[in-house]
């Protein structure tokens, strides 16, 4: 069995949002984090993460928008995305889903519901 971690890569333009999930994170798995949600498309297609973590509002660049790039591009299509955020409203949710996202985590974080989430996702992908 090997021991290489799987990896996720966090998008989120607030640098607490980014220590936090790394540290709630980064003992069970590799963790790359970026503020910059514009190089999403580039960084995964490098890095091949197997997972993304995703926050929705950032500057440049919504995670809805990201998202699309993403699903429409062959090389990073199948990567799981968990969205980060603050919006609590069912749209906002029901548009993410609908835009490929599977799951969602609410900010402000729970430590345990962030790694139970993560986990979920990480069998699935043991699955495949």
């Amino acid at each position: 069995m090997s021991d290489k971690k799987n990896s996720i890569v966090i998008f989120d333009d607030d640098k607490t949002s980014l220590s936090l999930l790394t540290e709630i994170l980064g003992e069970s798995y590799t963790v790359y984090s970026e503020l910059d949600g514009t190089k999403c498309h580039e960084i995964a297609i490098k890095l091949k993460p197997d997972l993304i973590l995703l926050d929705i509002i950032m500057p440049d660049m919504s995670g809805f928008d990201v998202i699309k790039t993403l699903k429409e591009s062959e090389e990073t299509k199948d990567i799981p995305v968990i969205f980060v955020t603050n919006l609590t409203g069912p749209d906002e949710e029901d548009r993410g889903l609908s835009l490929g996202a599977v799951d969602y985590i609410k900010k402000p974080f729970d430590a345990k519901v962030v790694k139970e989430r993560v986990s979920a996702q990480m069998k699935i992908i043991k699955q495949r």
